[in-house]
This record gives C-alpha cells, sequence and structure tokens, in this order.
C-alpha cells in the first residue's frame, strides 16, 4: 500500500439550479432526480476508498450527496460542516437564469462573472476570495490530517472544488478558470 494520507473531494449532485442554468450561489435548491443518481455513482466509485472523517457544508446538495457516500462507509467517524468550501457567493445573481443576465447584459460581461477570476458580482465574491477561504481550510485540514492520522472526504461544491484543486495541484489562474468540475467524479490527494 502506498504511504501518504488521503482526501477525496467531490462535487454534490446535480441541483434544479444547475439544471435550469442559474446562478446558484448560496441558493439551498434540491438534488434532482438525475442529481441523486451523480451522488450514488460517486458512492459506488468511493466504496473501496478508507476515510474516517468526511466534510460537507451546510446546504442541503453537499449534506445530500455524502449521505450516499457514507452508506458505504461503517469506518467514518466523525462528519464535520465547514463552510470554507461552500459555492463561491454570487451576491444579488444568486437565483438569476445566466439567458437572463445574458439577455440584459451581454455574454462578455457573463463569461467575466462566470469565469473572470477576480471579478465580483454585487454583493457576492471573486474566485479570488473564495481561494483565500479555501487555503484557510486546506491548510487546517493538513493540521488535522496529520495529528490524527487520518484520510478524508470532502462533499463540496463546483467553484470551491475549483480553487481547491488550483491550490492542491499549483495551476495557474488561466487553467483554474477553464476547469469544469464533473459530477460524476472524485479527486483524489496524498499528502504527507
Amino acid at each position: 500500500m502506498e504511504k501518504g494520507l488521503r482526501i477525496y473531494l467531490f462535487r454534490h449532485g446535480q441541483t434544479t439550479y444547475n439544471r435550469d442554468k442559474r446562478f446558484t450561489g448560496w441558493r439551498d435548491p434540491e438534488l434532482t432526480r438525475l442529481g441523486k443518481e451523480q451522488a450514488r455513482v460517486i458512492a459506488r466509485k468511493l466504496k473501496g476508498k478508507k476515510f474516517e472523517v468526511a466534510f460537507q457544508t451546510r446546504l442541503k446538495r453537499s449534506k445530500e450527496t455524502l449521505k450516499e457516500v457514507l452508506k458505504y462507509h461503517p469506518e467514518c467517524r466523525k462528519v464535520v460542516i465547514d463552510d470554507r468550501m461552500i459555492e463561491r457567493n454570487y451576491g444579488k445573481l444568486n437565483g438569476v437564469l445566466h439567458k437572463d443576465f445574458i439577455a440584459e447584459y451581454g455574454q462578455g460581461e457573463f463569461d467575466k462573472i462566470h469565469r473572470g477570476f477576480s471579478v465580483k458580482p454585487s454583493k457576492g465574491e471573486s474566485f479570488a476570495i473564495v481561494e483565500k477561504r479555501v487555503k484557510s481550510f486546506i491548510d487546517d485540514l493538513k493540521k488535522l490530517m496529520k495529528k490524527e492520522k487520518v484520510n478524508v472526504a470532502i462533499s463540496a461544491h463546483g467553484n470551491s472544488i475549483r480553487l481547491f484543486r488550483k491550490l492542491m495541484e499549483k495551476a495557474n489562474v488561466k487553467k483554474t478558470v477553464s476547469w469544469t468540475i464533473p459530477y460524476l467524479d472524485y479527486f483524489e490527494y496524498t499528502i504527507w
């Protein structure tokens, strides 16, 4: 067996807002039927992995996806809510349909908001802001893992995962904003 402690990071299943192409942010929509199946797929893919601690955010899409994963993991002894891995807050755009935004402001403005690293929607967060809270989470996560000698699973959101990957993979901004975070796969990292 390889040495090191493992992190298993995955995105929640599709929500009604994802399906409808809305800025989701900190809104708390339900998983769709497809989203529930995606959560079961991730659960099956992680079935053979072992972890003792799991993280989720306060949003039900994160919790419901993790609940499916935990069905295969009786060894997981602790579930922690940590909103540093919550979705990017789109502020006043939370809940707005992408097509309505594009109709009013144009595709160029949508692209800036959607993938511009330092662009902050009104009352919302830029990727740069999200990166700071994700970095704080990673720093604390590594300390916990080393101290307690545990593997962890993290049920998170597309944009927080994007910044987690940037930091762990030492990726540049251009590469980071180009990533699409899948519903049906997970990212595995080994530390220490």
